[in-house]
């Protein structure tokens, strides 16, 4: 049986369609590649977004900025000394953009002006994280992307 030029262009194509429809639907059908929403609520959290970039700019305007950083230990979190430490309020949101699953809140609690997160809560692979915190009755932002090896 001989095959000319366009029954082999109609074989590749049909071949081709096979080949990403294969791929759509293991992806689609498996856990394994979680497709989730980045954020849940997403227009209701969007609708926020003015309130939230005023904290960020409040956050901003600081001359002396609390530091989040990654060291051997974990995530730690310092503010500045001429911060009053029972006078800090809030939480420290780890979110995972790869895995929701992964995503936790810890309370704002200060041991000499640090707030330390143990590296075995975390993954490795990048991290956002969101301190949302009040002082003196003013709420501030701050965002850092860091990265756990």
């Amino acid at each position: 049986m001989k095959i000319n030029w366009g029954t082999g262009i109609v074989i590749a194509f049909a071949l081709f369609m096979s080949f990403i429809l294969f791929f759509v639907f293991e992806v689609q059908s498996n856990s394994k590649y979680d497709n989730d929403l980045v954020v849940e609520e997403y227009y209701k959290h969007d609708s926020h977004f003015q309130e939230e970039m005023a904290r960020v700019q409040n956050a901003h305007d600081l001359q002396q900025k609390p530091s989040i950083t990654y060291n051997e230990e974990g995530v730690k979190v310092v503010f500045p000394s001429s911060f009053e430490n029972d006078k800090i309020k809030g939480n420290v949101l780890l979110y995972r953009p790869s895995n929701k699953k992964f995503d936790f809140n810890t309370p704002i609690s200060l041991k000499n002006a640090t707030l330390l997160i143990p590296k075995n809560k975390l993954v490795k692979g990048r991290w956002d994280v969101n301190m949302e915190w009040d002082y003196n009755g003013k709420k501030y932002l701050t965002k850092q992307v860091i990265y756990v090896n």
